[in-house]
């Protein structure tokens, strides 16, 4: 059959087919590859976890020990002596934190058992001449006394508890030491490290990509930054309002919410709900409503003043995005996922932002112009350092 002949058909068909159904098949089969891609590549990221995850925290704690780094740099310190010394100094501080957290819970946990047991004493008395008044003095007691005993018997099991705890977190800084070597490699030296992965670009588009990467990078000092402060605010004023109430354990609680704040809009909701219970358990269903209104009113002020002044500045995301982020986030790697989710998103939005407009250096002055410095330095400033 002549080849002329066969294009002739090939057009025939093509003209037989309505545009819409056209198109809708070429978006589909691109549409197929680009989530083949995709999925090929969480299936490598999930693979290599054990890698990709210290690589990431160590990332942010980055984003977080650059700016005291520069500063030391600037003064003069040799640069090895500030990682150094800045380094040293958050171990002392984190691993200080810890004990004391874990110390509290320790010495905490035998009063809670012993508010608990009164609790179920005085819920007993009261149940006698309640709704189950039609049970024995005897049966009520004997259920009571057997809560009572359980939680006795099990106490020994809390305190050990923690203190697995503690021999856990032993476990996650050794299993930590990945993301540590990263890390001080990424104080040292992470402009050239910068520099020549993205040598890999043609040169056409190199100063572009390095553009684009500064503003993303800039934007995950900004989140850090942010949630810091963020975070330190919410843990201080719940767990002020805990210890003036006398809730017990109101130290390791505020610590908590002060790492749950780390998950947007629900890290620190979820975690000061274990606040509510602990009153409800220990002080009673008035003190557990009053720890409610304390975590609503600490979240007004974070949603009204904190994140529009101080997160507003530092990364620009729609609630939905930061929503979707960190459910997709939590279903894809748990709490890991969900912790890395958001600031993964605000990197992809400031890099994206830059690498389209059409003028990269005003769209990055414009990102800079939020809050901190530019961490990454300019495109001369990475190929003189190589």
């Amino acid at each position: 059959m002549p080849e002329g002949f066969s294009l002739s058909l090939d057009s025939q068909a093509d003209a037989s087919v309505h545009p819409l159904v056209r198109k809708t098949a070429a978006w589909s089969w691109r549409l197929l590859i680009i989530m083949g891609a995709l999925v090929a590549f969480l299936w490598l990221v999930m693979h290599l976890e054990v890698i990709v995850v210290p690589v990431l925290l160590a990332t942010m704690v980055t984003a977080m020990l650059l700016p005291f780094v520069d500063y030391l740099d600037r003064r003069g310190l040799a640069r090895g002596a500030a990682v150094a010394l800045v380094i040293l100094s958050s171990i002392v501080v984190v691993g200080g934190i810890l004990t004391f957290v874990v110390s509290q819970f320790i010495q905490g946990a035998p009063a809670l058992i012993d508010q608990v047991a009164l609790s179920i004493a005085n819920a007993r008395n009261s149940l006698n001449t309640g709704l189950l008044s039609h049970f024995s003095n005897d049966q009520i007691k004997s259920a009571t006394d057997t809560a009572i005993e359980a939680l006795k018997n099990n106490q020994s099991k809390l305190t050990s508890g923690a203190l697995s705890t503690a021999g856990t977190i032993t476990e996650i800084v050794t299993g930590a030491l990945l993301m540590l070597f990263t890390l001080i490699f990424l104080l040292q030296g992470g402009r050239n490290i910068f520099a020549f992965v993205t040598k890999v670009f043609p040169r056409t588009v190199r100063e572009r990509v390095r553009d684009a990467s500064s503003a993303g990078f800039h934007s995950l000092i900004g989140y850090v930054r942010a949630t810091f402060l963020v975070a330190f605010v919410d843990a201080v004023g719940i767990g002020a309002g805990l210890a003036i109430m006398g809730i017990p354990l109101a130290l390791p609680l505020a610590s908590l919410v002060f790492l749950g704040a780390f998950i947007p809009l629900i890290g620190a909701v979820l975690t000061g709900g274990l606040a509510v219970i602990v009153a409800l358990i220990a002080k009673g269903w008035v003190y557990a409503l009053i720890t409610f209104g304390l975590i609503i009113a600490v979240q007004q002020l974070e949603a009204h003043v904190l994140q529009p002044l101080v997160m507003g500045r530092a990364v620009s995301l729609h609630p939905l995005a930061v929503v979707l982020a960190i459910t997709a986030g939590g279903v894809t790697a748990g709490i890991v996922g969900a912790l890395l989710a958001v600031p993964i998103v605000a990197v992809l939005n400031s890099a994206a932002r830059v690498l389209l407009a059409d003028d990269p250096d005003a769209e990055e002055a414009a990102l800079a112009a939020g809050d901190g410095p530019q961490i990454a330095g300019t495109a001369d400033d990475l190929e003189a350092e190589t």
